[in-house]
């Protein structure tokens, strides 16, 4: 499969009051056409901020995108883009689903006006012609009653009607990659599995690529071939879906994995959390990150950013524990299989 996506060395920072906020530090990852590719991680680990970034939706101020970052869309940096180059490349090439549908889209207008408006300004349609597609694409989602529903307004749908509207409008101008950020956090459980089954199937039928942004891995299972787990704005372990949930290589990994909730244990099983909370990004400490919360950290995880290490197809994690020298007794995974 040929990239259409590569990330390299990504750094964004927020100006604030209290200081520099390094919400990115140094994130690299490619996605290839038609793929699914997960990034997964706890609240403020910027992988939002990463999404935003491939968008071009970081305000300058506070935010900054630093020299020697690239985002690469089919060869071109896309930083390097004039305004127009980012219009037709916004809705047209990518777009991207926010976790709040009511907040996203515009309440004065009806849901079919806002599929209609897209439609008009990035496929050259007409207006009748827009609003029939409009309508197929209200259909296409699931939407009840289309004919009808696509003159009502946002506050007249449900929750996952309303996220059902922003896939439509994400999917008018189909793109060659879509962005899912948290697209199912404010929905219940039965929606939630109804939105990720229509976004892996519109992905199967037109071939999108996406880049799923979640803090659950129980949400990516089904949907995602690779998996990138972010923790304080770097990349601590990626790989394929099987590597990532049947052997994992890194200490969070394995605490997130123990934190989804499973049916195969007893009802009163304790749910696993993981102790302490994330470093100040602020001033970040100079080796793991993860070191404050880790129940295997040693000495040097305190004072040195640990060395990548590589296993087979691509899996790859940042843990001094791999080392040679590392003790290797009472471990979460194996270590033999470095390379």
């Amino acid at each position: 499969m040929d990239k259409l996506l590569e990330v390299k060395d990504l750094k964004v920072s927020y100006h604030t009051y209290a200081g520099e906020v390094q919400s990115v530090r140094g994130v690299s990852f490619d996605v290839n056409e038609g793929e699914a590719v997960a990034i997964v991680g706890e609240s403020g680990c910027g992988k939002s901020v990463t999404s935003k970034s491939i968008m071009g939706l970081i305000k300058t101020p506070p935010g900054e995108i630093k020299k020697g970052s690239e985002i690469l869309y089919k060869g071109r940096n896309i930083l390097d883009f004039t305004q127009k180059e980012w219009s037709e490349y916004r809705g047209n090439e990518v777009s991207i689903i926010f976790q709040d549908a009511l907040a996203s889209l515009n309440p004065t207008m009806t849901v079919g006006k806002q599929i209609v408006e897209n439609l008009m300004m990035h496929r050259s349609m007409s207006k009748k012609e827009a609003f029939e597609e409009a309508v197929r694409l209200l259909k296409l989602v699931g939407i009840p009653n289309a004919e009808e529903r696509v003159n009502q307004y946002p506050h007249e749908y449900s929750g996952g009607m309303r996220q059902r509207a922003m896939i439509a409008i994400a999917y008018a101008c189909q793109p060659n990659l879509l962005i899912a950020d948290e697209p199912t956090t404010a929905l219940d459980v039965t929606i939630q599995a109804q939105i990720m089954d229509l976004i892996k199937d519109l992905q199967k039928k037109m071939n999108t690529a996406v880049i799923l942004i979640t803090h659950d891995l129980g949400v990516v299972a089904n949907i995602a071939s690779r998996i990138v787990v972010m923790y304080s704005g770097k990349i601590v372990e990626r790989g394929f879906r099987d590597d990532i949930f049947y052997r994992p290589k890194h200490p969070y990994t394995c605490a997130l994995l123990k934190a989804v909730p499973r049916l195969d244990l007893s009802n009163k099983q304790k749910l696993a959390s993981i102790e302490g909370t994330p470093p100040d990004l602020i001033s970040p400490p100079k080796g793991c990150p993860f070191c404050t919360r880790c129940e295997y950290c040693m000495d040097i995880c305190c004072e040195q950013a640990p060395m990548t290490t590589h296993f087979e197809d691509g899996h790859e994690a940042a843990c001094w524990l791999h080392h040679p020298l590392a003790p290797k007794d009472n471990l979460p995974f194996k270590t033999e299989e470095c390379k």
